[in-house]
């Protein structure tokens, strides 16, 4: 009491009255200065932004989206995920919310809410710290808008000032409701989502429109602490948080306490999937390099609509299907597996390691394509986008082993050989270079089997009668056929080609089995149907490119033998026994074991699959593109069909012929050739053998039907 009582003495003594009157005026005039001059100074010299600007139109960036075929997004492209609404598409509740939690006083002030200026001022006295803030809704918008003007991290007097000249100055030019509007399409709501219509569908999966009333609160809890109170990350803060707002709107009267508990009993229900942005990474990425050529920065910033090719279904079969496969070959289903695993990779890999190219454990792709069309409809380009984001599906080379060896077939056919044209499948030896040790090439399972058709060799991968095939041929006849077929990576001219010793993108060699698909045109890859502006405008759309590679009743005979890989081939314990619809394709396993492939197709889809490791090294023992990849395949194929109408069988051109045949002579049958060696086998017109068989022959004298190899009847 004695320092009021001081206090008092003071007061009533009249010089010392004087002398506090005057400094306490002396002491407001020095503060009104430096307001009216920190005032004046804030914005000088241009340093606020205009907000007339705003009058020629709200054009906030916005990502990109990109949708799947049928529509669904797939995920954003940029930094902030924006779609723009009118405040009549938001739904009553979000207003609410979001005016009872920034500012609800937002309709009675002009920028500045004084009476929470006070409140704040007394606060923060009291704690002798900032415990409170007095933004008002359009304070908040002119920081958001131009945040490198009106920082928001900067705390100081002249920011405040700026904030509060701009705030004066939208107040000024737009409407109440205008500005609103703004607010909400603007702020940064987490999740990289920007205003209340991306977040709604990011947290909901569904329009700002729909929202209830908890689902608003929980998006009004936001703008404090996106981070903090992001419902994925902490859901018991947000709900915490969202059940405040929920008393906020019960003190405005909008809510009574029955209502109120009963939306704070509401449970988070948060959508499982708002978008598709953990699949199909390897395809967004290749969707948006090939865009980013074409668009550059507006492709971030200009919210354009990206309609791709890509089956979601599809997309996740693959995914589901090369993952098990993977995992089934490490955990030893198919032998011991001698290498580091993904898992023991994974246990061992730090949080913080960069992403990589190669990676140290099995890897694999998957490719699946329309055939009539070329449409991507699913693309895996590695097992592990965050760990390695090099796609093998478009940006590896690897050796295509017997993946290749229908393209040397396809040549003969076209060159005239019948598929019934007899071959030795035995040792040869052929001299590369001079001075060099000779190539002795050897079959899969190092044995050699004597003479067949060409019919079988393919469907039991022979190497040494493709060879022999292809060096009959010639190189340059093989590598135009491949050429034709779409590969562009380069050819050398040596006998291993015909084996597949050559690297192929395995885009280009999925494509390539398009020929023999849609019986004869080749359709080129295609990711893309059309990029839009905001406003529904085309502003790009792929022209679909076809070739007519091979005349259908050529094309029909691969396609025939190659279903015949399925049939009875290299795939057919593991494909053509547990997939019961039209198919073909080829298997493929290359040297060392180091490359696995099964390329297969039914009369509408092609899907390729590789797996093998970054650094070509052997996979394991006894490795076999039948065993390892073609189940991934089935697998994949198996679950898509349960949603997708079986396809027709091809048909046969009418001008094909067919001639019943002894196959291991290639003559015409005779009723005294076994019966185990008859065949029916299909001629282009002009091909068909004329002659019966002369070594089963009644008037052969006995044992002369062991004689050599009698000719090819073509």
């Amino acid at each position: 009491m004695s320092l009021l009582n001081t206090l008092r003495r003071w007061w009533y003594t009249p010089r010392i009255r004087s002398n506090l009157i005057t400094g306490a005026a002396a002491v407001v005039a020095l503060a009104t200065g430096l307001l009216i001059g920190g005032w004046s100074r804030a914005c000088a010299g241009g340093a606020c932004p205009s907000p007339a600007k705003l009058t020629q139109g709200y054009d906030p960036e916005q990502a990109s989206k990109v949708f799947a075929a049928d529509g669904r997004l797939i995920t954003d492209l940029g930094l902030e995920r924006r779609t723009v609404v009118s405040l009549n598409q938001m739904s009553p509740a979000v207003v609410a919310a979001f005016l009872a939690t920034e500012d609800k006083r937002f309709y009675d002030h002009h920028g500045v809410d004084w009476i929470r200026l006070l409140g704040a001022l007394k606060a923060n006295l009291l704690h002798g710290r900032v415990t409170q803030g007095f933004s008002t809704i359009t304070m908040q918008l002119a920081r958001n808008l131009w945040p490198e003007d009106i920082s928001g991290q900067d705390r100081s007097i002249k920011r405040k000032i700026r904030e509060i000249q701009v705030a004066f100055e939208i107040e000024r030019l737009f409407p109440k409701d205008k500005i609103l509007e703004l607010y909400l399409n603007q702020i940064n709501l987490g999740n990289r989502a920007f205003g209340v219509e991306a977040a709604a569908q990011r947290y909901f999966g569904k329009s700002a429109r729909d929202l209830n009333v908890a689902e608003a609160a929980t998006l009004a809890a936001l703008p404090k602490a996106p981070g903090r109170y992001n419902p994925r990350k902490n859901p018991h803060l947000a709900i915490y948080r969202r059940n405040m707002i929920l008393g906020l709107l019960q003190d405005d009267g909008l809510l009574n306490p029955r209502e109120v508990e009963r939306w704070r009993a509401y449970p988070l229900a948060l959508s499982t999937r708002s978008d598709f942005s953990e699949v199909a990474p390897y395809f967004v990425e290749y969707v948006r390099q090939q865009l980013d050529t074409r668009f550059g920065p507006e492709l971030y910033t200009a919210g354009l609509r990206i309609y791709t090719t890509l089956d979601l279904e599809m997309q996740q079969a693959a995914e589901r299907a090369l993952a098990q496969q993977l995992d089934a070959i490490e955990s030893g289903a198919y032998g011991k597996y001698p290498r580091l695993t993904y898992a023991d990779y994974m246990e061992k890999r730090s949080d913080d390691e960069p992403a990589q190219d190669q990676s140290p454990y099995l890897q694999g792709l998957v490719v699946t394509l329309e055939a009539k069309t070329g449409l991507i409809r699913a693309m895996v380009g590695g097992r592990d986008f965050a760990d390695s984001k090099f796609n093998r599906a478009v940006q590896a080379t690897r050796q295509a082993g017997s993946t290749f060896k229908p393209f040397v077939y396809a040549a003969a056919v076209e060159a005239g050989y019948p598929l019934s044209t007899i071959m030795v499948d035995d040792p040869i030896s052929v001299q590369i270079e001079p001075n060099q040790p000779a190539w002795e090439p050897q079959n899969y399972e190092m044995r050699f089997e004597g003479p067949m058709t060409l019919r079988q060799a393919l469907y039991r991968s022979r190497n040494i009668i493709a060879i022999k095939l292809g060096m009959e041929l010639g190189p340059q006849a093989v590598i135009g056929e491949a050429t034709r077929f779409g590969l562009t990576t380069k050819i050398p001219p040596y006998p291993s080609i015909y084996i597949g010793s050559a690297e192929v993108v395995p885009l280009e060699i999925i494509s390539a089995f398009s020929v023999f698909t849609t019986l004869g045109t080749r359709t080129v890859p295609n990711a893309i149907d059309r990029v839009e502006d905001r406003a529904g405008t085309i502003l790009w759309r792929p022209v679909p490119r076809t070739d007519r590679v091979m005349s259908p009743p050529q094309a029909w005979l691969m396609n025939d033998a190659l279903r015949d890989v399925v049939r009875r081939g290299t795939a057919a314990s593991s494909v053509g026994a547990k997939f019961p619809l039209p198919a073909g394709g080829k298997t493929g396993t290359t040297n060392d074991y180091a490359d696995v492939w099964f390329i297969g197709f039914t009369p509408d889809l092609i899907t390729g699959i590789w797996i093998g490791m970054d650094k070509p090294e052997r996979i394991k023992d006894n490795a076999q593109g039948g065993v390892l990849a073609a189940p991934a395949w089935t697998a994949m194929m198996r679950e898509i069909y349960e949603r997708r109408p079986a396809p027709a069988e091809w048909v046969r051109p009418d001008s094909l012929t067919f001639s019943e045949i002894d196959k291991s002579t290639g003559y015409k049958f005779t009723p005294f050739c076994p019966k185990d060696t008859h065949a029916i086998e299909w001629y282009l017109p002009g091909t068909e053998p004329t002659e019966f068989c002369p070594v089963h022959n009644a008037f052969l004298t006995p044992g002369s039907a062991s004689s050599p190899l009698m000719p090819n009847p073509r």
